[in-house]
């Protein structure tokens, strides 16, 4: 996870792939998922298909009982998803920064500012929204790491 979040967060260097980056960030979460047992219980009856759009790089995040089941590049019209976030690298990185700014600390706060658009079933991401919100915000770099 410390990889992905430093090359993301490294002062006047843009990471050499970000498709990549976004890829193994999302792959680095899923692993940080598995050790996290409080999130595993809130997530627990979460099993469905998420797309998360970056820059129109489309990643399936498939959960099942509250763990990532798999992280699957796109695009893909074959894969049913049940809700999407869509947003641009630039506000992805300040989002998982250990204190984003106004705005880009929350995936509404990314809508609201006309960063971001969360399309499909939305009353499903309400009901798994804490869940939701606290996996997005896992690449999120220690606040040590950003000093």
């Amino acid at each position: 996870m410390e990889a992905a979040a430093a090359a993301w967060h490294e002062e006047g260097d843009s990471p050499q792939d970000p498709e990549a980056l976004v890829l193994t960030t999302f792959q680095e979460v899923q692993e940080s998922l598995n050790a996290t047992p409080h999130l595993l219980r809130l997530g627990r009856l979460f099993s469905e298909t998420v797309l998360v759009e970056v820059d129109g790089q489309e990643i399936y995040l498939s959960f099942d009982q509250g763990r990532i089941a798999s992280v699957t590049e796109g695009p893909s019209r074959k894969t049913p998803w049940r809700f999407a976030l869509r947003t641009d690298g630039a506000a992805l990185e300040e989002f998982w920064r250990a204190r984003p700014e106004p705005g880009f600390h929350d995936i509404f706060g990314l809508v609201k500012i006309g960063r971001g658009r969360i399309d499909g079933d939305i009353l499903c991401l309400v009901k798994n929204l804490r869940f939701f919100k606290e996996v997005m915000g896992l690449a999120r770099m220690d606040e040590g790491k950003a000093a």
